[in-house]
């Protein structure tokens, strides 16, 4: 197997977890109603732009994960892992729920290293 044929197959895992996450993001829009998205978009939307002050290139370095063979698909997969868990320990909770413990949680990480 050459380089190549590995980076191919890195590629095309990175492919599958974007798929993944995209088919993901569409269940969870489909299941709730519109008011309720907007407000969840709402809070969510404060969290990031809270998230983006402390990494404001946050955004690229996640395109760049999915160029760089195989790092999307552990990125990812870690993501799922984290994800059954949460929604293991706490039950009847939604996506927003662990989005919103996503951000607050890297938020208060950042600020803590700061101190």
């Amino acid at each position: 197997m050459t380089y190549l044929d590995i980076c191919i197959i890195g590629w095309n895992l990175n492919a599958l977890m974007f798929v993944i996450n995209f088919l993901l993001a569409i269940k969870v829009i489909s299941t709730q109603d519109r008011s309720t998205l907007q407000e969840e978009s709402l809070v969510l939307k404060e969290l990031k732009e809270k998230l983006d002050n402390y990494y404001p290139y946050r955004t690229y370095s996640t395109m760049l994960t999915y160029m760089v063979p195989f790092t999307g698909f552990f990125r990812m997969s870690v993501r799922l892992i984290e994800m059954f868990f949460f929604f293991q320990k706490n039950q009847n909770t939604k996506m927003f729920d662990f989005m919103v413990y996503k951000y607050t949680n890297e938020i208060n990480k950042v600020k803590n290293s700061r101190e």
